[in-house]
């Protein structure tokens, strides 16, 4: 059974973790860390201490209106990609542990392709 590192939850929501096939269960958001459990297999679960999270980055859609989903970026693990019900509150509770510049939002479609011809110009 997995233990809790949260001594205080700031919110606990349904979620979804895309690994390779998409994983279903809740978020909790503590003061100790960011915690996804499995609803189906309660081992399944991934647990992200604050200290360990560099950056959270957010696909922002119309202006801010449609948020479908967000990484977490962490020291030694890699990347984790959540999907929440409601995205807003998940990245503000988010925000109160997660330094304001540690906080971005992810390139649009002309970014992206910005960004692929600066890399590749010729010299």
């Amino acid at each position: 059974m997995a233990q809790s590192m949260n001594k205080e939850v700031d919110l606990a929501t349904n979620a979804t973790w895309f690994r390779t096939m998409p994983v279903y269960g809740k978020i909790m958001i503590g003061d100790e860390a960011y915690e996804f459990y499995n609803e189906k297999n309660v081992e399944d679960y991934v647990q992200i201490p604050w200290d360990q999270v560099t950056y959270v980055v957010a696909d922002v859609h119309f202006k801010g209106k449609y948020i479908p989903r967000f990484e977490i970026r962490t020291k030694k693990d890699g990347k984790f990609i959540f999907a929440t019900k409601d995205p807003k509150k998940t990245l503000r509770a988010i925000r109160k542990y997660v330094p304001a510049d540690h906080m971005r939002q992810a390139l649009g479609v002309g970014g992206t392709i910005k960004l692929f011809f600066t890399r590749h110009k010729k010299k």
